[in-house]
């Protein structure tokens, strides 16, 4: 069973945390799965200083707490500091470790100290293949399971790219890798000191790591994208959630 994980990029509200979870429990229930419920409760690397961040770790974490006890799903957070690596554990059942901060070597080995699952996106400057380093940085500081996630590669300017032969290069490295569906399809800093992107390409992307054997999918979903505070252009409707499972199911 592939490894699913989805949710709004950041927190905006309670609202919208359980209108989300409601979603994916009623999938995980159709379906037979186990979606992890993805949510940022802060976003400390948005373009601009004037960009919603969310409602910090201490607020945020009881936000997402409240939703894995309300709906008992599994729960991803980010984190960019050390610092909130054990606090973040005692909610999350997986850290996430940024594209930009995968090299952070304090950040690595506190989120390896947790005991939890390490989810590192690989960097948009960096190969697959170079991916082995940051892992070895974690299990060298007692990480029991990693996983890689690729999110595209810098091309020019406010442009991403997406080498599919990078799944197949950290399939080497690790047993899981993830395709971020949302995050390879944006135009990083194109939007006049927003990123911007196209959600058109979100279901071709998880196909088209599929046929390169990628073990899971990341998407960002939004009742209404186009009104979300982060990475609007780039998220998935959550309407269109169902198809893109079925497909990746399929």
């Amino acid at each position: 069973m592939p490894t699913i994980i989805a949710g709004p990029c950041v927190i905006e509200s309670e609202a919208l945390l359980q209108t989300v979870a409601t979603e994916i429990t009623r999938l995980n229930s159709l379906y037979g799965i186990d979606i992890i419920f993805k949510a940022s409760f802060d976003k400390a690397n948005r373009t601009s200083i004037a960009s919603y961040r969310g409602p910090g770790m201490e607020r945020g974490l009881q936000m997402l707490a409240d939703i894995k006890s309300e709906y008992g799903l599994r729960i991803l957070t980010d984190i960019h500091e050390s610092y909130q690596a054990a606090p973040a554990a005692e909610v999350a059942d997986v850290l996430q470790i940024p594209a930009f901060l995968c090299r952070q070597t304090d950040l690595l080995v506190a989120a390896a100290r947790t005991g939890r699952a390490i989810n590192i996106k690989k960097a948009q400057f960096l190969s697959g293949r170079d991916m082995r380093y940051p892992v070895e940085k974690a299990l060298d500081a007692g990480a029991s399971e990693v996983w890689l996630t690729e999110r595209g590669n810098i091309y020019g300017y406010n442009n991403l790219v997406v080498d599919f032969r990078n799944i197949a290069d950290m399939l080497d490295i690790v047993s899981t890798v993830i395709m971020d569906c949302t995050h390879s399809v944006q135009r990083p800093g194109a939007g006049d000191g927003r990123t911007t992107g196209d959600r058109r390409f979100v279901p071709q992307m998880a196909m088209a790591a599929k046929a390169f054997g990628a073990t899971g999918y990341f998407m960002e979903v939004h009742p209404n994208p186009d009104h979300a505070l982060s990475d609007g252009p780039n998220m998935l409707s959550l309407c269109d959630l169902e198809n893109v499972v079925k497909n990746i199911l399929a």
